[in-house]
């Protein structure tokens, strides 16, 4: 009788520790997800650290940049670092120019896919109306963030409708260049309506 009642006290403080631990478990949570909801009345952007200039300088803000008798950007002697506003890089991974370019001469075919960040333009396959036993299918790709004309590649792929099943057959060679001449057509296009408004 005296083991089967230690063996009950034993279970007992097992099950007071369990809840002990248990309440510290939920009471950590709690602490952490109240910590976290308190940061997220945080100013937002990026937070900066004093440059130490002579608030002289800068009017009394000890943030910011002071004036370099360079100007605003410097001395630039190799020209390595100067920005062109008609470059065409942006946000995204490749040309703009060429992109939106890409975008517009194949806007007449069901796209498939469009990552802007690799430069990967895929359609669906597109049938012309008055033949609708050939479909063609287009890949482009913009290999360079610069207006040039290796910086795009188009594959272009066809197939013909033989009985009830589509069959791959052979494209014209000049068909992805001619693909090709006329993205870089609009893309020159765009820069210069760019530049213009500039």
């Amino acid at each position: 009788m005296l083991i089967k009642m230690d063996n009950t006290n034993i279970l007992y403080k097992r099950i007071n520790n369990m809840k002990n631990n248990m309440s510290k478990k939920y009471f950590s949570v709690l602490a952490a997800t109240l910590a976290l909801s308190a940061c997220s009345g945080a100013p937002k952007g990026e937070a900066k650290y004093p440059t130490g200039a002579d608030r002289a300088t800068t009017e009394g803000d000890i943030y910011a940049k002071p004036d370099s008798i360079f100007g605003q950007d410097g001395l630039n002697i190799f020209g390595k670092n100067k920005k062109r506003s008609d470059d065409g890089s942006t946000g995204i991974g490749v040309n703009s120019f060429l992109w939106r370019a890409s975008l517009d001469t194949l806007s007449f075919m069901p796209l498939a896919s469009a990552d802007p960040f690799g430069g990967v333009i895929i359609t669906d396959w597109y049938s012309a109306p008055e033949k609708p036993k050939e479909r063609f299918k287009v890949n482009a790709f913009i290999l360079d963030k610069k207006l040039v004309s290796t910086g795009i590649q188009v594959k272009v792929f066809r197939q013909v409708k033989k009985g009830s099943s589509w069959r791959d057959a052979n494209v014209a060679d000049d068909m992805g260049t001619k693909l090709e001449d006329s993205i870089l057509t609009r893309a020159r296009q765009l820069r210069v309506a760019a530049n213009e408004k500039n």
